[in-house]
């Protein structure tokens, strides 16, 4: 995140972010490039099993297109 601090540009130490926080920011506000750096830093099933976790609330901060699309995603790859 240290490079891309733009994602995440209202918090005082992106450092310290959890891997769940960073992935939420990086699928709703990244672009493909910052999405294929996290799978290659977390991994494609680790990411996909953190995005399943946090759709499966009531509650969710992802874009309604960014849910649908990276369900469909993670459902053909990982």
């Amino acid at each position: 995140m240290k490079s891309r601090k733009f994602l995440v540009w209202y918090v005082k130490n992106p450092e310290n972010l959890s891997p769940e926080s960073i992935v939420e920011h990086t699928l709703n506000y990244g672009d493909w490039d910052d999405v294929q750096t996290l799978f290659k830093i977390l991994g494609i099933k680790k990411t996909a099993k953190i995005f399943r976790k946090q759709i499966s609330g009531w509650r969710t901060n992802y874009l309604p297109e960014i849910k649908n699309y990276f369900n469909l995603y993670f459902n053909q790859y990982a």
